[in-house]
């Protein structure tokens, strides 16, 4: 009789992950991201994914200016081995533009992944991430059925899982303000592809 052995898969910790990258055996190049301590191959972008990101962002920094500092597809850091790279993220002004170390979640005003093929992923394995990790604000910008899911209030229910207690959903052709700037307001129409007109 064959018996098969117990195979536990390797997590990483965040300082592991960044070893990695050290060490040469993960480059820039390589299309990973650490969840939960687990090494997650991203998936390659589309062009309406890549058109509504390279919107998002650049509308939302002509928005806040040096208000604040935007980040696209950059690492955050999740205690205790999240290391995500969410497609834009809102972090407070740091005089170093966060040389010292990628922003935490006292640092995040807004997440946002923008979603097509990864909107199971982003709803169901990502939102509780993010929650757990109280982060305030998370925004997933539907391309499957173009419209943008506002998730506030992060909870943990009574079996241990989290949550965010208030979703709203936004048509292309809302304008709405940005968290923590409540006098900035962005166009969405400006950011969904397909939908902005001169």
């Amino acid at each position: 009789m064959i018996t098969t052995p117990n195979v536990t898969p390797k997590r990483f910790t965040i300082d592991d992950y960044h070893r990695l990258i050290e060490l040469g055996f993960l480059t820039e190049n390589d299309p990973v991201e650490l969840i939960r301590g687990e090494l997650m191959q991203m998936v390659s972008k589309g062009t309406p994914h890549t058109v509504c990101n390279t919107s998002l962002i650049y509308e939302i920094t002509i928005l806040l200016q040096t208000q604040a500092i935007v980040r696209g597809q950059e690492p955050i850091i999740l205690p205790p081995n999240s290391e995500p790279e969410p497609d834009l993220v809102i972090a407070r002004n740091q005089s170093d533009r966060y040389l010292s170390g990628h922003p935490n979640p006292s640092d995040i005003l807004l997440v946002a992944e923008v979603s097509d093929s990864t909107l199971k992923y982003d709803q169901e394995s990502k939102l509780p991430l993010y929650a757990e990790s109280g982060i305030s604000d998370y925004w997933i910008f539907n391309l499957v059925t173009n419209c943008l899911e506002i998730y506030t209030k992060p909870y943990q229910d009574l079996q241990g899982n989290f949550s965010y207690a208030s979703k709203q959903v936004f048509l292309p052709n809302t304008i709405i303000s940005l968290p923590g700037f409540p006098d900035l307001c962005l166009d969405l129409s400006r950011v969904f592809p397909g939908y902005y007109k001169r």
